[in-house]
């Protein structure tokens, strides 16, 4: 059973930076690919960044671009996402996704690659 509990989300003014963790769990889980998604009230859910967890190849969303910095420490088995200069139109619930290799998409940001998801974390940009 492969678990995903995020955490790190909170309130901050714009400009701010906040850092999200995502720690996965699970007996023989290794993931080929991780990603951070994010879902607004009324919108749909939209990949943020992803990670390839073999060459640490990265992709991110246009509106993230030199803001976001996704990283992964394989040996703790944790996902991060690191968000600076903060905007109000980050405000969402964050939430964490896996593939294995039987979904072999690399960093992709679409959902339908990632089989296994956290909870979420909520993030609110103030202005």
């Amino acid at each position: 059973q492969v678990q995903l509990v995020e955490s790190g989300g909170g309130s901050v003014q714009a400009g701010g930076s906040l850092r999200l963790s995502c720690a996965a769990s699970g007996d023989t889980y290794s993931p080929y690919s991780m990603a951070w998604f994010r879902q607004a009230p009324g919108k749909e859910r939209m990949g943020v960044a992803a990670i390839y967890t073999g060459t640490g190849v990265t992709s991110y969303t246009d509106s993230v671009k030199g803001r976001f910095t996704i990283s992964r420490d394989n040996a703790k088995n944790t996902l991060y996402l690191q968000m600076n200069s903060l905007k109000p139109e980050d405000t969402a619930m964050y939430y964490c996704a896996g593939n294995s290799r039987d979904r072999p998409f690399i960093a992709a940001l679409f959902p339908q690659a990632y089989p296994y998801w956290g909870q979420g974390t909520q993030v609110t940009v103030s202005s």
